[in-house]
């Protein structure tokens, strides 16, 4: 069987010095997305949709972007998909109280969902690392497929997207995600407590995943494929 699409979308993956970039490209093209790696935001404008990966810490990573932090939000707000991962995607909301526990104050994410990151309860093991379990909390185009795209499979194309409540997929986090809005939460994870593993703004366009769907086999090439599809729609 073919296991890659023919390609649907053009996205930029954004190097800005963080990120899983190898294995965040090959699913991406494993899904159909023809991928440029850019550290230019003018390269937004062109594109189909955006993904800002992420590992490390909130600081370093709102640090980093800040060349890209005025071209994400003009993107977003011109309701060009934007897909945050992990660390990408606790710097779409307001802020962390990461950069506070280790001394550093008050550090602004891109404030794209309106929220903040918090650290696991005292006594709980962190980081929750490994495969868990997600729960869809409503519908999104990211987790629960694009309406109207092909599912069939053909000589040509592998299964386009699709549902992912019940998988599994693969976290590595010490942070969680608090929206200010209970709406924005997509799907859940519970790790002792139950925490967003998807999130998005109102508009629908600005999302992100918690877990690392480049690392999480077939449920994450399914989020990369919804995705890819979503892009090719707007």
């Amino acid at each position: 069987m073919n296991t890659t699409r023919q390609t649907t979308a053009e996205v930029v993956l954004v190097d800005y010095g963080l990120g899983n970039l190898r294995s965040a490209t090959r699913g991406l093209e494993r899904a159909g997305a023809e991928v440029t790696l850019t550290d230019d935001p003018a390269d937004f404008d062109a594109a189909d949709g955006i993904v800002l990966p992420g590992v490390g810490a909130f600081s370093e990573g709102m640090e980093n972007a800040g060349p890209f932090r005025d071209a994400l939000v003009d993107a977003a707000e011109a309701g060009q998909p934007l897909f945050g991962i992990c660390l990408g995607m606790q710097m779409l909301l307001t802020s962390s109280e990461e950069a506070e526990k280790v001394g550093q104050g008050d550090v602004e994410g891109l404030d794209l969902i309106p929220g903040r990151n918090v650290r696991f309860a005292e006594g709980q093991k962190v980081p929750h690392m490994g495969w868990n379990e997600l729960n869809i909390a409503r519908e999104h185009p990211i987790a629960t497929g694009v309406e109207g795209a092909d599912t069939a499979e053909s000589d040509a194309d592998t299964v386009a997207g699709g549902n992912i409540d019940s998988e599994y997929a693969y976290f590595v986090h010490s942070y969680y995600a608090k929206p200010d809005n209970a709406d924005a939460v997509v799907a859940t994870t519970d790790y002792s407590i139950e925490f967003p593993a998807i999130i998005a703004n109102e508009a629908g366009n600005v999302f992100g995943t918690q877990f690392h769907p480049e690392k999480s086999g077939e449920t994450g090439l399914t989020i990369l494929r919804n995705f890819v599809e979503y892009c090719a729609e707007q």
